[in-house]
């Protein structure tokens, strides 16, 4: 058992095979990340909180068998939320809620490891209150190419009259979240996304692309604005990673990119850095923008002659969608 402070007082949450090892070359175990959980709560549940919530699971060790949960399982505990949420194929199912760190902890307890939360609140799960932008290298490049993109799409949502905040993936890669007004639906933040990924590549054409097919990226940073759409998403903020080093999808400030390692942020550093520094994205919600000058520019770029972009293969066909077919496939036919 474990205890975990939490607005309704102290709760026991019972930790099974606690010396189990999650990450074997990093040596941590179940109770360890039990502990993590406890110790980056506060944060974890400001960035991940009051969100409809994908549990990445793992049989064993991160390197074993792995599933997504969505749905609250039966027996869960009532400190677990849920909210229903529609899907892109129309249906609409509960999805599991965090909203106290016990509930993060009971998460553990299921054998979680990654915490992917949607875009949006609970309370309003159809419109999203962040812009993410995933900087995704391709091979040949790596996190030192994401890091000037990174800066300068900064610029980009400046200019559209975002704040930009930073994180990274927890891999090679760095994510990009902008604090948005609940004002518009997936499609229409996805089209935003798009604009500002559009507007990047133009500034930064040798080092970044909003290409789909890996055919057509070449060594260049990939900015994924699929990322964008309902029921996608990435690991959270303080999110631990099925990665062998144990590394943490870690927010910093943008004094900090420079000359930051991904590999330094893990399961067994984050907390004393938290102690040390504080939390880079407190009050990340404090002044939430409009997406609506990146609606112009997605207006704009439709007028040019630039239309809509792939969606991920496992969605409906969309209007407007160019053809899912591979570019080299679609040559060799013609």
């Amino acid at each position: 058992m474990v205890s975990v402070e939490g607005p309704d007082g102290s709760r026991e949450v019972r930790i099974s095979s606690p010396s189990r090892l999650v990450w074997p070359e990093a040596g941590l175990t179940k109770l360890d990340l039990a502990r993590y959980m406890i110790d980056v709560g506060e944060p974890f549940l400001a960035a991940n909180g009051d969100r409809p919530i994908t549990l990445q699971r793992f049989s064993g060790d991160v390197a074993g068998e792995q599933f997504f949960s969505k749905n609250p399982p039966k027996g869960a505990p009532d400190f677990v939320g849920a909210v229903d949420v529609v899907y892109p194929s129309g249906r609409s199912h509960p999805q599991l809620v965090i909203n106290e760190t016990a509930a993060a902890v009971w998460a553990v307890q299921m054998n979680t490891v990654v915490f992917h939360p949607w875009a949006s609140r609970a309370g309003n799960p159809d419109n999203p209150d962040e812009l993410r932008i995933d900087l995704d290298p391709q091979p040949g490049t790596g996190f030192p190419d994401a890091v000037p993109a990174a800066r300068e799409l900064r610029k980009v949502l400046a200019e559209a009259g975002l704040t930009a905040f930073i994180k990274t993936s927890g891999n090679r890669g760095l994510h990009v979240f902008a604090p948005i007004e609940p004002a518009h639906e997936f499609l229409e933040v996805r089209h935003a996304v798009i604009a500002a990924a559009r507007e990047l590549e133009r500034r930064m054409p040798e080092k970044v692309t909003t290409a789909w097919w890996k055919e057509e990226r070449g060594t260049r940073v990939f900015v994924d604005f699929n990322q964008a759409n309902r029921d996608r998403t990435i690991a959270g903020a303080y999110s631990p990673r099925a990665l062998p080093a144990a590394t943490v999808s870690c927010p910093l400030g943008w004094d900090e990119l420079d000359g930051a390692d991904p590999q330094q942020f893990t399961v067994a550093t984050v907390p004393g850095r938290l102690k040390a520094t504080g939390d880079p994205w407190a009050g990340m919600h404090s002044s939430p923008g409009s997406i609506d000058v990146l609606l112009g520019w997605w207006e704009r770029d439709l007028a040019a002659g630039l239309g809509e972009l792939p969606f991920p293969p496992d969605f409906p066909k969309m209007p407007g969608e160019p053809p899912r077919v591979q570019p080299s496939r679609a040559r060799s036919k013609d």
